[in-house]
């Protein structure tokens, strides 16, 4: 369990957990934050190279960012600066996907001083992050909810599997004055669903065994199924073979969940599929207006949006949201009031998450 301590302006944090979301909230914020003890007592204790690498990310994202690590890496002090934005370009290591990256360029790219043109290259779909496939399907319309909208864009360049990668994507932002408030209590009904297979230096037959062994089980539920075969060759298609299923489904009032799988060695293209189709069931089950791998980044908008009080019906809250809702009320001092969304209905665990925003203005931005 992490500890919080806060003392005049500077928060102080405890573990290696949640790392992500802490800098990006200290930069939102403006107070610096300390983070102690990463992995003190592990056999190789300290920073991982993917931790250093965002750390160096964010400082080229933003602008009069000061970070000291310690010489063990066990700790680190973040000082935050004004977030630039403008053209970047970032090598990631392979050890994790860019998905790791994008989230929190993601969370800050509308409050920077110029529209962000971030080109970010390496792994782009593994099993412990979120795929490019499913930022540019999922969390940019997630995005756009609150307001940032023209001009918002996610382009895969090359696809990289891994262990080798050799990926590329381009993500672009505008940048806005203020996100709007949110009120978004009916979930609707499932109307569509969509997915992309793609394979990358393997079989082009593959996406297509993907595809007849997810629509085996979607076609049950509903006729509106469209899944895409997205196959790269040459030059594009990176520097190993690997294969993924990316799907989504889209309701009447525009909640959209989603789940994915990748390849893994030695397991069949229908496997991977039906694993995919059952996680995507599985996150339907649990229905609400937000999936539950875009909580966070849901809730902290809300905090953001104007000085009026946001809704959003969602499911039970995982244990990172559980805490990313403690961090936000240590630095931007904002709770949330969770309620039963239907006392009436006993079957039903949605949560209804309400605060009111702070009134964020983006000061950064250059004014045409």
């Amino acid at each position: 369990m992490a500890a919080t301590a806060q003392s005049g302006n500077l928060v102080k944090f405890s573990g290696h957990q949640h790392l992500r979301s802490r800098l990006v909230l200290s930069i939102l914020s403006g107070k610096p934050v300390r983070i102690d003890n990463i992995r003190s007592h592990d056999k190789n204790p300290g920073l991982r190279d993917y931790e250093i690498n965002l750390l160096r990310l964010l400082e080229k994202v933003t602008n009069g960012t000061v970070i000291e690590i310690s010489v063990t890496g066990t700790a680190i002090l973040l000082k935050p600066g004004v977030i630039s934005g403008g053209a970047i370009i970032h090598e990631c290591p392979l050890s994790r996907s860019v998905g790791y990256y994008l989230e929190p360029v993601i969370a800050l790219a509308p409050f920077s001083k110029r529209p962000v043109q971030l080109t970010i290259r390496g792994v782009t779909s593994d099993d412990y992050d979120l795929s490019v496939d499913l930022i540019r399907t999922v969390t940019l319309p997630h995005l756009q909810l609150f307001g940032v909208s023209d001009g918002l864009e996610l382009r895969i360049k090359k696809r990289g599997a891994p262990p080798e990668g050799g990926g590329e994507v381009q993500f672009l932002c505008p940048i806005v004055k203020q996100v709007k408030t949110l009120n978004f209590v009916d979930p609707g009904k499932i109307k569509r669903i969509r997915g992309i297979a793609h394979t990358v230096r393997v079989s082009p037959q593959f996406s297509n065994r993907m595809i007849e062994a997810s629509r085996s089980v979607l076609n049950r539920y509903i006729p509106d199924i469209y899944l895409y075969s997205d196959v790269y060759k040459g030059s594009e298609s990176g520097k190993s073979p690997g294969y993924a299923l990316s799907l989504l489904a889209e309701s009447t009032t525009g909640s959209i969940h989603c789940a994915e799988a990748t390849s893994q060695p030695g397991v069949a293209p229908e496997d991977i599929a039906l694993q995919a189709t059952r996680a995507l069931l599985a996150e339907l089950e649990r229905g609400g207006c937000v999936d539950r791998k875009h909580q966070s980044l849901v809730l902290l908008m809300m905090v953001l949006g104007s000085e009026d009080v946001g809704r959003c019906r969602m499911d039970e809250p995982t244990p990172r949201t559980i805490q990313f809702l403690r961090d936000v009320r240590v630095f931007f001092g904002t709770s949330f009031k969770v309620v039963p969304a239907d006392s009436n209905d006993a079957s039903c665990h949605h949560l209804l998450y309400s605060c009111y925003g702070t009134g964020y203005v983006n000061a950064n931005r250059t004014i045409a």
